[in-house]
């Protein structure tokens, strides 16, 4: 008789949560869940009340926090509340992992890593590209930059909140992709209200506008051409053979004279305009529109003259 080997459960590592905001209850929620003996703490203790009802343990203090967990993810406002909040631990950070997951800055996280090395803890700066309702999704992501070590050490652990994307050993990378990612997004939201303000000066209604815009013209016209040309971005060759900047600057005129006909706002179309005329400045009117690529990455140096 063929005995069966008994089944070994591996151990799932105990975390802590500082900071119970709507991003701190979610990712104590979602590691509770998973199964991950979890320790919370939060300024306002009463906002640990139902975590505690479903499992998780109220730290005493925020060192005793710290110290229950090889990891410790903290969830607060910026870096300032890191510090007011992690100095009174001391040093219970010792020989344990710090994850902070707010935003600000690279400068702000290099200076949080050296703040993080003198309490002895090994720490990784990161950032939730996500919700609170999509923490626990596969598909949502986590940012997470520092010693690769680190990450690798805690990666099970972070793939629990969802897809954990190490971007490299450099504190400040997490914190940076989050500005340009948020960025992206807050100009891809203007770029759709803002057109469908204009069209709506014309009574068409914003569902009607948005499948056409979103589902069809986005898609092909933007999306996969941005795909397919960024290598082009790195090589920085803007062939204008099927449409030059001086072409695109023509219809941002357009663009503006529409919106100041129709009663829009017109400052943003203006300003992309202004965007492009300086790329033609630059030497780049036979170029595509790609090439203000040129402008932004020079910014820097041209406000430094």
């Amino acid at each position: 008789m063929t005995h069966q080997q008994p089944s070994i459960r591996p151990q799932i590592s105990p975390v802590t949560v500082i900071g119970l905001g709507p991003m701190g209850l979610a990712l104590a929620g979602t590691l509770l869940k998973n199964g991950h003996p979890t320790t919370v703490w939060n300024r306002t203790p009463d906002k640990a009340r139902d975590l505690v009802a479903r499992g998780a343990r109220l730290g005493a203090s925020v060192a005793d926090a710290v110290a229950a967990s090889p990891l410790t993810l903290v969830c607060l406002k910026d870096y300032t509340a890191l510090y007011e909040v992690l100095d009174p631990a001391g040093g219970a950070s010792a020989g344990r992992a710090l994850v902070n997951l707010n935003s600000g800055t690279p400068k702000e996280a290099h200076a949080a890593a050296s703040w993080a090395a003198e309490r002895g803890a090994a720490y990784l700066d990161g950032a939730i590209m996500v919700p609170p309702p999509l923490v626990g999704d596969p598909r949502s992501v986590f940012l997470y930059s520092g010693p690769r070590e680190v990450f690798d050490a805690h990666r099970d652990t972070l793939a629990n909140l969802g897809d954990p994307r190490y971007l490299g050993s450099d504190h400040g990378l997490a914190v940076l992709h989050n500005a340009a990612l948020l960025g992206l997004m807050y100009a891809t939201m203007n770029g759709f209200l803002h057109a469908t303000a204009l069209v709506g000066s014309a009574g068409v209604p914003a569902a009607e506008f948005a499948e056409l815009a979103v589902n069809r013209f986005l898609p092909t016209v933007v999306d996969a051409t941005l795909v397919e040309q960024a290598p082009d971005l790195d090589a920085g060759h803007y062939p204008g053979d099927l449409g030059t900047m001086e072409m695109n600057l023509n219809a941002l005129e357009h663009i503006a004279l529409t919106c100041e006909e129709q009663g829009v706002h017109s400052g943003q179309p203006r300003l992309m305009r202004e965007i492009a005329a300086q790329a033609v400045r630059d030497g780049h009117g036979g170029s595509n529109y790609l090439a203000v690529f040129e402008v932004f990455k020079k910014a820097a140096a041209r406000d430094a003259r």
